[in-house]
């Protein structure tokens, strides 16, 4: 909880710079700091630091001091992340009214302070809940050391942004930078909050394939909740994680935010489509669907994306009668959708399990709507990690300040896919044991 606490601290200060209501002001002071020269910027920045850490600190051990850790409830903090993530998704698209936290009103001739002490002294609306997040941690582990590391933390990495604006100065493509991530960073925001809200759930449950088959005994919303679940905790392994290269693959050939998301949501929907389908013939008597997840798939996936790996970077290109394949076209949705449909069974060894015991509950219950509900709750688990690459992807592939590294995007995404490829081939032989 101590090492959470302080990594929450540090990714959450940073993203504080990010926010909508933050980015603007901070901005304007980082561009009228520039124009102070460098003793004049480093000087504004240090009492930003100063006047934002004392803040912090003192906040979080005032609260850390005053307060009994609290004993949450198992869903507790769950349903507050998760309220704040759906807020922070909501003020993307309408006003919300909450005001700044201007601490520096409360002291005498606070007005008048100098603006840099202003802004250290003042969290703004869109912050505080990041701010909150830190304090209910810093409660929970009950250190006043560890507080007041935290608020160093936060305070810091707020900063850290505006230091390096203020100095190197913001020029087209900083502005291009800054006017996407304030666009974008609430919806990260939200995604973090849900994935921590989700996080803390899974010791609430035992997420093992005996306790899923024993939960799935019955059609219930408890069993269907666990199979979200379980495809959420198994999505984070070594082994599943060799899907999202692929479609990573996908989204740097797409050259646009909008596109990206595109052929990202077409891997995952291939991936949702598969296994509803896998559920529904299952449900209706389908035994035989659990003898096609086998390894043999590596035979085939395995020496079509070393092709693919090949072709992507231009390092191989086919000219055939019939069909002309260039490593420079980019792939489509379609290809992108039908590639999502064998990846759903072949590369998850540890997810492999689980998707069985799902499977063998859809066809002994015989209910196609459970059967369709379960399958697309595991579905929609193990998307989640594949969703949020493709969209950090999506985002970063669509700034034209990167663009001058898109060759290094290809080659990388051409050895992701040739290494994933003879990772599947490796499934079937066992050339390498591990």
């Amino acid at each position: 909880m101590n090492a959470l606490l302080l990594a929450a601290s540090a990714l959450l200060g940073a993203l504080a710079f990010f926010e909508p209501c933050t980015i603007a002001t901070h901005t304007l002071f980082t561009v009228r700091a520039h124009g102070q020269g460098r003793t004049g910027c480093c000087r504004s920045l240090l009492a930003v630091w100063i006047a934002r850490s004392i803040l912090a600190v003192g906040l979080l051990t005032l609260l850390v001091w005053a307060t009994e850790p609290p004993a949450w409830r198992p869903y507790v903090p769950s349903l507050i992340l998760s309220v704040m993530a759906t807020l922070y998704l909501a003020s993307r698209f309408t006003y919300i009214p909450v005001p700044h936290l201007a601490f520096h009103r409360l002291l005498p001739g606070g007005g008048r302070l100098p603006q840099a002490i202003q802004i250290g002294l003042t969290l703004p609306a869109c912050t505080i809940p990041l701010f909150a997040v830190v304090v209910g941690l810093a409660v929970t582990v009950d250190s006043l050391r560890f507080a007041a590391a935290a608020g160093l933390l936060f305070a810091g990495f707020f900063t850290l942004p505006m230091a390096f604006a203020a100095l190197k100065g913001i020029h087209a493509e900083g502005r291009e930078l800054l006017n996407r991530a304030a666009k974008g960073s609430p919806f990260l925001t939200a995604a973090l909050l849900y994935g921590f809200a989700l996080y803390l759930l899974i010791p609430a449950f035992d997420l093992g394939v005996d306790a899923l088959s024993a939960a799935l005994q019955k059609a219930s919303l408890l069993g269907i909740a666990l199979a979200f679940l379980t495809g959420f905790v198994f999505s984070f392994n070594p082994v599943a994680f060799a899907s999202i290269p692929v479609v990573l693959a996908y989204v740097t050939k797409a050259h646009e935010e909008k596109r990206a998301l595109a052929l990202g949501s077409a891997f995952i929907a291939g991936m949702i489509f598969t296994h509803v389908a896998l559920g529904v013939a299952a449900a209706l008597g389908g035994e035989w669907v659990k003898t096609i997840m086998g390894r043999q798939w590596g035979l085939f996936l395995g020496p079509l994306l070393i092709v693919l790996g090949l072709l992507w970077p231009g390092w191989l290109n086919l000219r055939l009668p019939w069909i002309s394949l260039r490593g420079r076209k980019v792939a489509g949705v379609w290809g992108a959708f039908l590639l999502g449909i064998p990846f759903s069974v072949a590369v998850c060894p540890f997810c492999t399990p689980a998707l069985m015991v799902t499977l063998a509950a859809a066809a002994a219950i015989g209910s196609v709507p459970f059967g369709f509900a379960l399958l697309l709750a595991f579905a929609l688990g193990r998307s989640i990690p594949i969703a949020l690459g493709a969209w950090g992807m999506g985002w970063l592939e669509s700034l034209k300040m990167l663009s001058r590294h898109q060759k290094a995007f290809e080659v990388a995404a051409g050895i992701t896919l040739i290494l994933t490829g003879l990772y599947l081939l490796n499934e079937y032989f066992f050339i390498i044991q591990y």
